[in-house]
C-alpha cells in the first residue's frame, strides 16, 4: 500500500513515493525511488519503439493439423481430424474450431514453416539459450526499462488464469518459469498479478483525499534542494519526474488491473466461460482442472491484456495453462475432443481481442504472437491423439506491422516438416525484439551491453516481416 513517513517533515517525507509502496510484488529495485525509475526509463526511449508485444503461449503443443495448417486430403491416419473451413484469405483454410478467426485471417501472418527444434515440453521460445535463459519478458524489461514513465506500471507482465479469477490456479511451472530473469537480476522479472482483489487493493492509495492533498505540498519542498545543490539542469528534471510519480499514484495505477472498470457489456463479450462449461468437460482426464481454468479465464485475460496495453505495458506473456497436449492418454483428451476444450475459447477470445484493437486504432501498435513449444505428429495414434513433434508447429503473428493476410512458408504434404522458408525460434525471437526495439539506435547507446545488443541484432528476423 502507499505509505508516507510520519516523522520529520524535512527528512522522513523525502522518502515518499517509493515504488515499493505500490506493492509491485516481484520487483527488487535496489532502493530506487519511483521518480528515479521514471527518469531512467525516459533516457532509454530513443530505441524503444511505440509497440507492445503480447505472447500468447499455447502450452502443451498445439496441433498444426487441427489449427492453421489443415491437411484434409492426406491419408486417413494423417488427415485433419476435425472439419476444415475456408478463411477470408484465398487459399488459406483453418481447422473448423476457429470459425471466428477464419473471418479475420486477412489481419494475420500465418507461418506454416515454424520449426520448434525438438519435441520436449518446455517453454521455448519464451526462455531459451538465445536470451541467456532469461524470459523474453525479463529481457524486454532490461532493455526498455522496468516501468512506464507516465503510468508507472511495470513494462513487462506475466498473466495466468489466477490473474483474473481467484478460483483458478496459476500457470504450471513444471517445464519452466515464465518470469525467469536469468542472470539479469530479479528486478527485471515480469510482474505477476494475482486474482481476487489483493493486487488491486495494494495498488490503491490508502489516504483520504485531504491527507493526500497535504502530501502534494511536499512537491514544493523540492525547492530546498535547489538551494543546496547545483547540477545544471538535473534539478529541473527531477521536479518533472517527481510530478510524474505523484500523478501515477493519484491517477490510480491499480485501475489498469481492475476489470470492474470495464463496461459490463465488454466483459460479457470477451467472456469464454459459457462456451465450454465444467459439466461439458469429461472428468476422465487428469487435466480436467486445466481445461476448466482455461475456459473460465482466457477471455478475461485478453481483456486485461488490452487494458494493460492502453496503460503502457510493453510486453505481456500470457500463459493459458497446459491444455494443448492432445495425446488422448490418461492426462489429456484426443485431438477432436481436445480442440473443443482449448480451441473454442482461443477462437472467441483472440477474435474479440483483435476486433478491440482494430476499433481502438491499436492494431499496428500491438504484435500478438501465438504458438506453443512443439507441434504434433503427422500420424494420429491409436487412441485418437497426436504425440509430441519438434519438426513443425503452428505460429500466428498478428498486428504490430506484420503483413496482413499472408501465408509465410509451407509444410510438406504430410504436415511433418517445413517444405520451404523454415522459421526457427531464433528467427521468431529476433522478429519480436526487432519489433520492440530499434537495433541501430541501440548500437549508439553505451548503456546497452553487448549481450543485449546481440539478442536484438545477431539472428535474422523472419524475412520480409520486420
Amino acid at each position: 500500500m502507499l505509505s508516507f513517513s510520519q516523522t520529520s517533515p524535512r527528512v522522513g517525507r523525502r522518502e515518499f513515493l517509493r515504488l515499493g509502496s505500490l506493492g509491485l510484488g516481484g520487483f527488487s529495485l535496489g532502493g530506487m525511488t519511483l521518480p528515479q525509475l521514471l527518469q531512467a526509463r525516459e533516457q532509454r526511449a530513443s530505441f524503444v519503439r511505440d509497440k507492445s508485444i503480447v505472447f500468447l503461449f499455447m502450452q502443451g503443443g498445439p496441433s498444426q493439423f487441427e489449427t492453421f495448417d489443415p491437411k484434409p486430403d492426406a491419408p486417413v491416419e494423417i488427415r485433419t481430424a476435425t472439419d476444415v473451413i475456408p478463411t477470408n484469405v484465398p487459399g488459406l483454410a483453418f481447422g473448423s474450431t476457429f470459425q471466428k478467426l477464419a473471418r479475420q485471417a486477412d489481419r494475420m501472418t500465418v507461418v506454416r514453416s515454424y520449426v520448434p527444434g525438438d519435441a520436449k515440453h518446455d517453454i521455448k521460445p519464451i526462455v531459451t539459450a538465445v536470451t541467456n535463459k532469461a524470459s523474453l519478458g525479463a529481457t524486454y524489461a532490461r532493455i526498455a526499462g522496468t516501468n512506464h514513465p507516465l503510468s508507472g506500471l511495470p513494462r513487462s507482465v506475466y498473466l495466468n488464469p489466477k490473474s483474473v479469477d481467484a478460483q483458478c490456479r496459476g500457470g504450471t511451472e513444471n517445464f519452466g518459469k515464465f518470469t525467469d530473469p536469468g542472470q539479469l537480476g530479479a528486478g527485471y522479472a515480469p510482474f505477476i498479478p494475482g486474482g481476487g482483489g489483493p493486487l488491486q487493493e495494494s495498488m490503491k492509495l490508502k489516504l483520504d483525499r485531504g491527507r493526500l492533498d497535504d502530501r502534494r505540498s511536499l512537491l514544493t519542498q523540492l525547492d530546498d534542494l535547489k538551494r543546496t545543490a547545483d547540477v545544471g539542469g538535473a534539478i529541473e528534471g527531477m521536479d518533472k519526474f517527481q510530478q510524474q510519480a505523484f500523478q501515477v499514484l493519484i491517477n490510480g495505477a491499480g485501475d489498469a488491473f481492475d476489470l470492474s472498470k470495464e463496461d459490463p457489456r465488454t466483459i460479457a463479450r470477451y467472456d469464454t466461460a459459457p462456451l465450454v462449461t465444467p459439466s461439458q468437460i469429461s472428468k476422465s482426464w487428469n487435466n480436467y482442472n486445466q481445461y476448466v481454468d482455461h475456459n473460465r479465464s482466457l477471455g478475461k485475460l485478453l481483456l486485461l491484456t488490452r487494458r494493460l496495453i492502453e496503460s503502457g505495458v510493453g510486453f505481456i506473456t500470457l500463459g493459458t495453462d497446459f491444455v494443448w497436449d492432445n495425446h488422448a492418454d490418461k492426462n489429456n483428451a484426443g485431438v477432436v475432443e481436445g480442440m473443443k476444450y482449448c480451441g473454442l475459447a482461443f477462437d472467441h477470445a483472440v477474435s474479440n481481442f483483435l476486433d478491440d484493437l482494430e476499433a481502438r486504432g491499436l492494431s499496428e501498435k500491438v504484435l500478438l504472437v501465438c504458438c506453443g513449444e512443439i507441434g504434433r505428429t503427422p500420424r494420429i495414434n491409436a487412441r485418437g491423439g497426436r504425440d509430441h513433434w519438434g519438426n513443425l508447429g503452428p505460429l500466428l503473428l498478428i498486428g504490430g506491422g506484420m503483413p496482413r493476410g499472408r501465408i509465410y512458408g509451407g509444410s510438406t504434404a504430410d504436415g511433418g516438416d517445413a517444405a520451404y522458408d523454415p522459421v526457427t525460434p531464433q528467427n521468431l525471437i529476433s522478429t519480436i525484439l526487432n519489433t520492440a526495439f530499434d537495433g541501430s539506435q541501440m548500437r549508439l547507446d553505451p548503456s546497452v551491453s553487448n549481450d543485449l545488443l546481440r539478442m536484438v541484432t545477431e539472428n535474422p528476423p523472419i524475412a520480409g516481416l520486420v
